[in-house]
């Protein structure tokens, strides 16, 4: 589901990317493949420096179709940043990709909590982060963070995935699933 970023998944990545339903939406807008080839190379190069973490997502054919990255990291705290391609929308990729990376930087990487920010603009993404039962929006609890995100022409709504909330929904699905085979026994 999720891979270390790779340059051989650039010619796949950058022609999904280039998607008119895309690519408005993906923070590191390129236009030229080579383009894309050099931001890759500098991701690898700021995931190596301990500055970002990033993931190629694949589909169940271990078909590169989108990434997903933790940016702008400071302390325990960075924010999330993903797109799929176009063909990808709406088959759930997107939830499992989530799941994944969350769980690989929460119990493995030690961060605390991970803030989403979306366009108001995009109600695509803001209806996928409320889907997510372990996000909230923290418009409310934030609102400092929220007034720095939005001093510009572009106007966000925050919602923040904590490691607290992410395991209490781990753990509620565990034990959903251990009650249901108690049931079936």
């Amino acid at each position: 589901m999720l891979k270390q970023r790779e340059l051989s998944d650039c010619a796949d990545l950058f022609e999904l990317m280039q998607h008119q339903d895309v690519y408005p939406y993906v923070r590191q807008k390129t236009r030229y493949f080579d383009e894309f080839l050099f931001t890759t190379k500098q991701a690898i190069e700021e995931e190596e420096r301990g500055e970002l973490v990033s993931r190629t997502i694949l589909d169940e054919f271990d078909q590169p179709i989108g990434t997903i990255s933790l940016l702008d990291i400071e302390g325990q705290y960075g924010f999330l940043g993903t797109w799929l391609g176009k063909p990808y929308h709406g088959k759930g990729y997107n939830n499992l990709a989530k799941e994944a990376f969350f769980a690989e930087l929460f119990f493995d990487l030690e961060f605390e909590s991970v803030f989403m920010k979306i366009r108001k603009t995009n109600i695509r993404s803001q209806k996928a982060a409320e889907k997510l039962p372990y996000a909230f929006c923290a418009d409310e609890l934030r609102p400092t963070l929220l007034e720095q995100l939005n001093t510009g022409e572009t106007q966000f709504t925050l919602y923040e995935v904590s490691k607290s909330s992410f395991q209490m929904y781990i753990h509620g699905r565990e034990f959903e699933t251990v009650y249901e085979q108690q049931l079936e026994a």
